[in-house]
Parts: structure tokens; C-alpha cells; sequence
């Protein structure tokens, strides 16, 4: 991976290369941004940079980085067991997936990559396992002679005894050792692990980095591919599944759509509930990182008509695929008087998940609340 290759992101680029050239490399570094923006795949070429620039054979070096099998570039990230590996899951047991799956999308999101290994019915972690294979790794001496480089991907789902255990490697690590966490949400990391980096913030990307990479990378017309990264709000990943129509946001659009004609017309009417108790049963068959991740595509649904009923259309994006359905229609019932209850059971709704609360109870209270707050009317 070349910083050529990443979009945008200027410039985090030159800051990066400056710590290089002035040799003020941080030892622990914490790439933070939301989903799509570019965190992993700037650690990738970051980390390339780190371990090719004092090689004597520089094309081998990014040879070995481009196809991730440096054998100084190591790597950790949220797993759970599957139908390979049955216990004592860590992520050297997932490398060759791991290098498939970055082959594909380095822009993907951890829901892409727990479906990718067929864990999407579990809620993967950095475990303590995990954080001991690290500690035995990069004990080790460098297998080339110059840098080593661990890049923690998700360091949010590190188990709190995991995260203990790498505390004093991540203050003080080996000699010619750099950390480079890349994390979506800094605020779930523990803030012991936290203090201890150099934090680096991205920006979501805007519609013309978007948009000229879909030209130019994928071959789409100018009209579609500014309309995708319209849609797609800063998030790339989120543009590839658009320009690929993917299945699961048409999924989760039906899902929300059932959802809220249900709870509109549950009011004073019992026999509705029913529907709702069905609805919730389905949602909680589909596993909990697709329940998440539902969720958060519930809010932005609820922030987008928010945003319609105001008239801030030139920031509305979401355009519903479901027949009989109009944003337009739906848009008035979402306003000051109950969106923010509306994001506070959302919120507390995928924190009981989460902790492994009882979906199907989880859900159908969150239905039963959502039967109240569609008919508030704004004063």
C-alpha cells in the first residue's frame, strides 16, 4: 500500500512523512476516524514506509508490505471462533483471510470483515490470548534487522485484561518498535491504552475525493458517481457498497421500513403488537454485530428525515428503494420533540446488545417506545 493509492488525507500524508524525515517517529500512534475514511489503509502504507525506508533491497521490502507478509509487519484484530478454528481464536489463526479480505477493501468496516470469516452471529474481541501473542512477538528480534510495526485494528473491542497486559509494551516497547492503533470510536478505548499515543484524527472524506476516485477507479459516470458520494457521507466504504447495491442496506432499509408502519399503527391497536414480537424475533435471529450494525443504520435513517423535516435537504442523501414508501411522507414525524429520545433508546439498545442483553426483550421494548415517540407532536 502507497500513501498514492489512499484518498485524500493530504495532509495526515506530509505530518507523517515529517516524523520520518525528522526522525520523530512516535512510538504508539492512534489513528482515529469514522468508517470509510482511510484510518487502515493509512497505517498500511504508513508502516511500509517504516519497514522499506532503510532496506537493501527496497522493491523486495514493499513487495513483501504489499502483500502483507513483511515478516516485521504484524497485525491484530477483533476475532471469534468459527467453523475453522473452534477455540483459542487469535488473529494469527485468521492471517490468510485477513490478507484476502485487505486485498479487497482496506476501507472495510469490522461488520465487513465478521462476515468475511463468518462470525457476524458473534461479537469478536482482542482477547487476552491475543494480547500475550503480541507480548511473545514482539519480544522477538527483528526478523530483517531494522523496524518492527504492530498495527492493532479495532483496539475499542480489546477486552479490559487485554488491555492491562499491553500497557508497559505500549509505554515502552522493544527498540525500533512502532504501535499504530486504528480505532473508529477513541472514546471505548481504554483510557490507559489512550494516553499512551500520539492521537492523529481523519476527516471524513468529502464528495469530490469520493466521487473523482469512483471515476477513476471504477470506471462510473460523473452523474453516478457524484450522486454515490452524496449518499455515501464521507464513508468510501460505504460508496463501493452503493455503486454495488448491496444487499444488506436494502435489508436493513425493509427491516426499518416493517419496523416503523408497525409501531405507527400499534397505537391503540393490540393486535399490531404482535406483528412488532415477530419483527423483534427476526432482528434477533440475525446475530448481534448485524443487530448493531442495523442500529446505527436505524439512526441515520432518523437523522435524515430529521433533516428533511427542517429543510436541510441538500444533506439528505438516503433515497428509499422500498415501494410505497417516500422520505417525504415520513420526514414530519421526526422533530425536536422526539429525536433525541429516539437516539437515547437507539443508543442504549445497542449498549444492552453489546453486553449480551436479551435481544428479543431489547427489541421489542425499544418497538413498544418507538409506538409512542412516532405519535408526539412537535409543539
Amino acid at each position: 500500500m502507497h500513501f498514492s493509492e489512499i484518498i485524500g488525507q493530504e495532509h495526515i500524508k506530509n505530518h507523517l512523512l515529517q516524523t520520518i524525515e525528522n526522525n520523530r517517529i512516535a512510538h504508539a500512534q492512534l489513528f482515529v476516524g469514522k468508517e470509510g475514511s482511510g484510518t487502515l489503509a493509512m497505517a498500511l502504507a504508513y508502516a511500509q514506509i517504516l519497514l522499506c525506508k532503510d532496506s537493501k533491497d527496497k522493491n523486495v521490502c514493499e513487495l513483501k508490505c504489499d502483500k502483507l507478509t513483511h515478516p516485521d509487519l504484524h497485525f491484530a484484530f477483533p476475532v471469534a471462533t468459527n467453523d475453522k478454528v473452534k477455540k483459542h481464536a487469535i488473529s494469527n489463526l485468521f492471517l490468510n483471510e485477513w490478507r484476502s479480505f485487505l486485498k479487497e477493501n482496506s476501507y472495510a468496516n469490522l461488520y465487513d470483515w465478521f462476515q468475511y470469516i463468518g462470525v457476524d452471529n458473534k461479537q469478536g474481541q482482542l482477547s487476552v490470548e491475543e494480547a500475550e501473542q503480541i507480548v511473545k512477538t514482539l519480544q522477538l528480534k527483528s526478523f530483517e534487522g531494522g523496524a518492527k510495526v504492530m498495527i492493532i485494528w479495532m483496539p475499542e473491542k480489546m477486552h479490559v485484561s487485554a488491555a492491562n497486559k499491553l500497557l508497559k509494551l505500549i509505554e515502552e516497547p522493544p527498540k525500533n518498535t512502532v504501535f499504530l492503533l486504528v480505532s473508529e470510536d477513541e472514546e471505548k478505548i481504554i483510557n490507559t491504552i489512550r494516553s499512551r499515543c500520539q492521537i492523529i484524527h481523519f476527516p471524513p472524506l468529502s464528495v469530490s475525493q469520493i466521487a473523482e476516485t469512483l471515476i477513476s477507479k471504477k470506471n462510473v459516470s460523473s452523474e453516478e458517481a457524484n450522486s454515490i458520494a452524496m449518499q455515501a457521507n464521507g464513508n468510501y466504504n460505504k460508496a463501493l457498497k452503493l455503486l454495488s447495491d448491496n444487499s444488506k442496506e436494502l435489508e436493513f432499509e425493509q427491516w426499518f421500513i416493517t419496523w416503523i408502519r408497525a409501531a405507527f399503527r400499534a397505537k391503540g391497536n393490540a393486535s399490531v403488537i404482535q406483528q412488532l414480537i415477530e419483527w423483534s424475533d427476526t432482528i434477533a435471529a440475525s446475530g448481534r454485530e448485524t443487530q448493531k450494525q442495523f442500529l446505527n443504520y436505524c439512526s441515520q435513517f432518523f437523522r435524515q428525515a430529521l433533516l428533511y423535516n427542517y429543510g436541510a435537504k441538500d444533506l439528505v442523501f438516503m433515497k428509499p428503494k422500498t415501494a410505497n414508501f417516500k422520505l417525504e411522507n415520513f420526514a414530519p414525524f421526526i422533530h425536536s420533540q422526539n429525536i433525541h429520545a429516539i437516539f437515547k433508546e437507539l443508543d442504549d439498545a445497542i449498549y444492552h446488545i453489546e453486553r449480551n442483553g436479551n435481544a428479543k426483550i431489547i427489541l421489542l421494548d425499544l418497538s413498544i417506545k418507538l409506538t409512542r415517540f412516532l405519535h408526539q407532536k412537535e409543539q
